[in-house]
């Protein structure tokens, strides 16, 4: 059976011009029969747009969120009020609370959900173990990134707040989907917080395939220019389709978009099939 990852919302429009769109992400997964949902924009809207497309999120099975920012887990909640039986997977850590910091000012980045909420609503919840973890067939998660690439940096002003102390957010907590096709591996991001080239690098590792295709946020909205170079050229060498976008920023995806092949704006609406 064919693999359909449809992207529920994102920050830009596509031609379906009835669906809203919002700072954030979430990917709709069916594999062979099996359907899994990677995160949930900032708000409900990405069930508004599941309905516009005739898709049905009451009989997913797993709810992968990819880390605890307000953009990926914030649609959470609305779910739950949809109803439906599945088990929530994320990274150790993602109940942190997560903040940015700029000029001795600190704002709330987090969830706007805690673990008790999971117990009061009978949510089914795991926490994903480094390397691999195989949802369904063919369907995995993978987390715990090795730090290879040195240029690729995460902004210190991302800060968590623990036992009442704010240190560096490091988005140990950060996943990413993997899907198994015919084609290769199709590598689905959140935001790519722990570094694209070490997330991707990671995948080709654990799962010992070729990719396919690589789809969502990189985060390279905040590289400079020495670290952005050598990403689109690790993209453009990988000879994958290139669907990112959310954080990757107009800069990385405008120069993608002149001068590789393989470059799409994955954007609210979009669609890829493999039989």
């Amino acid at each position: 059976m064919a693999t359909h990852i449809t992207t529920l919302i994102e920050n830009s429009p596509g031609e379906h011009l009835a669906l809203k769109t919002e700072h954030g992400i979430s990917f709709f997964i069916e594999k062979d029969g099996h359907k899994v949902l990677f995160d949930t924009g900032q708000s409900g809207s990405f069930i508004y747009n599941a309905e516009q497309l005739n898709i049905d999120l009451t009989d997913i099975e797993y709810v992968v969120l990819s880390h605890g920012h307000y953009d990926h887990s914030g649609g959470f909640k609305s779910l739950v009020d949809l109803g439906g039986d599945f088990e929530l997977i994320t990274g150790e850590g993602f109940f942190n609370g997560k903040y940015g910091y700029r000029n001795g000012s600190y704002e709330y980045l987090g969830n706007n959900f805690d673990s008790s909420f999971l117990e009061k609503h009978n949510i089914k919840y795991r926490v994903a173990q480094k390397g691999l973890t195989e949802l369904v067939p063919g369907v995995y998660v993978i987390t715990g990134f090795p730090r290879t690439h040195a240029d690729e940096v995460i902004n210190p002003r991302f800060k968590i707040l623990k036992d009442g102390e704010f240190t560096t957010d490091t988005f140990d907590d950060e996943v990413l989907v993997a899907v198994d096709t015919p084609m290769g591996i199709i590598a689905i991001v959140g935001c790519s917080h722990p570094g694209i080239k070490n997330m991707l690098d990671t995948v080709r590792k654990v799962l010992k395939k070729p990719l396919h295709a690589v789809i969502g946020g990189t985060h390279l909205v905040e590289a400079d220019a020495k670290s952005l170079d050598k990403s689109i050229q690790y993209l453009e060498s990988s000879e994958m389709l290139i669907g990112v976008s959310h954080c990757t920023g107009k800069t990385a995806m405008s120069r993608l978009d002149s001068t590789s092949e393989m470059y799409f704006h994955n954007r609210t609406g979009s669609s890829l099939f493999v039989k």
